[in-house]
């Protein structure tokens, strides 16, 4: 089709000409919305992103001999940080008269991998790096398993703060309970109609006259 021919008609059609293929011979052009085109390419670039999986490797760090209460916050860390796909790498720092102990942060590298081994696996066995031991875990959960998961638990918890389950609606009512509704509305309605007679005015009671003195 010749070039002219093709402007007229996107200029009939209120639409652009749009080369789509100018290494062709003859080159390949087409007729569309090139702003909604545009509008429309940028939003799936976007949502291919939301649900691209990025690996991380997430680092705690702990000292041979650490109080059991920082133990278990540190571990808590740990389990969270596998619960979101990601990938952990335990350094264990040696001090002073420490580094000559490396046994010690073998046992507890080994004592938080079996604490859990239910959300994740040792990547990489601990090995002396200077003076650090260096551990690697890996989540048994891919990344974009751990993401969807989120955010199906933030859609439940979402829908539960609005009062219902996700994906159900309110259920019909029962064709007898609104026909018993009707049936007190309209009793309600006419004792409102009805006529409301006055209470009947109270026969007074005679009003005796005080005796007159004698003699006067």
């Amino acid at each position: 089709m010749p070039l002219a021919k093709a402007l007229e008609l996107a200029q009939e059609y209120d639409l652009d000409l749009v080369e789509v293929a100018a290494t062709a011979r003859p080159p390949v052009c087409k007729l569309m919305d090139y702003g909604k085109f545009k509008y429309e390419s940028a939003m799936k670039a976007r949502e291919a992103r939301k649900n691209q999986a990025h690996t991380v490797i997430k680092e705690m760090k702990l000292r041979p001999k650490i109080d059991p209460h920082d133990y278990d916050t540190k571990k808590g860390h740990v389990v969270r940080f596998l619960k979101q796909g990601d990938k952990v790498k335990i350094t264990i720092m040696f001090r002073g008269r420490e580094q000559s102990r490396p046994e010690l942060g073998f046992r507890l590298l080994q004592r938080l991998a079996d604490d859990v081994q239910e959300l994740g696996f040792v990547e990489s066995s601990p090995k002396q790096d200077g003076r650090n031991m260096i551990m690697v875990l890996g989540p048994h959960k891919k990344k974009t398993e751990a993401m969807a998961e989120a955010r199906a638990l933030a859609d439940a918890r979402k829908a539960e703060r609005l009062g219902r389950t996700p994906g159900s609606d309110a259920a019909p009512a029962d064709d007898d309970a609104v026909a018993e509704d009707l049936v007190d509305d309209d009793a309600v309605t006419e004792a409102q109609d009805a006529p409301v007679e006055a209470p009947a005015a109270e026969a007074e009671a005679p009003v005796e006259q005080p005796a007159a003195p004698q003699g006067a």
